[in-house]
């Protein structure tokens, strides 16, 4: 018999090291079979809620935020498409990348998890902005993922040309946040465990099993 578990996974889509831990999971609960039921829930995180419209170089954004210079940024950047590799994403991000604001593409993913499709366009986000380097602030951009996700058009650009969904994304953010959720990826099980970072499948199996044996 399975063992049902919800996961909550906070992150944005502008994290690297969020489409890791994602694939990291996924490819663990795949390894498990039929040990666990997982209801995953994609829960939202801003890692630059005050990014201009414009964006900024990733090499400037790093080096201003951090402190990195552009040699350490790009070792960064290399161990980061590495370890994506490794699970199977393509990771093209180069010394022009921007980042960009994503409160757009949050409230399109709380209305994607309404619609019943959630990790889809989760995933499409991520490709449009890792590997398509894009611009995920871009109205466009994000219905070009809605419509590779299987949503539809129409829907979408109807809630990008209002307010819809702000203030449950704003709300969303606001208790993850009072949880004690400082850094992104953020793994919650059952509203219990925490698995923080971008694991590989093996760290998530380990856990999930030890969760699993412990119900």
């Amino acid at each position: 018999m399975s063992r049902p578990i919800r996961i909550d996974f906070v992150s944005d889509v502008s994290c690297p090291w969020c489409i890791i831990g994602l694939r990291g999971l996924e490819i663990a609960l795949e390894r498990m079979g039929d040990a666990v039921e997982a209801d995953l829930h994609f829960q939202p995180f801003e890692l630059n809620p005050a990014m201009a419209p414009e964006g900024e170089n990733i090499v400037e954004h790093i080096g201003r935020k951090y402190g990195a210079s552009p040699e350490q940024s790009a070792a960064n950047r290399a161990t980061i498409r590495e370890r994506a590799a490794a699970v199977g994403f393509t990771m093209a991000m180069g010394d022009d990348a921007r980042i960009y604001n994503s409160f757009d593409a949050h409230r399109l993913l709380h209305w994607a998890g309404i619609e019943g499709r959630q990790a889809e366009l989760k995933h499409a986000l991520f490709d449009s902005y890792f590997t398509r380097g894009e611009d995920i602030s871009n109205p466009d951009i994000l219905i070009g993922a809605v419509v590779r996700a299987g949503l539809p058009e129409a829907e979408a650009r109807a809630i990008l040309a209002s307010d819809r969904h702000a203030n449950e994304v704003r709300e969303a953010e606001r208790q993850w946040q009072g949880k004690g959720i400082q850094s992104v990826p953020a793994i919650v099980i059952d509203n219990r465990y925490l698995i923080s970072g971008g694991q590989p499948p093996e760290a998530f199996e380990q856990a999930l099993r030890q969760i699993a044996a412990e119900a």
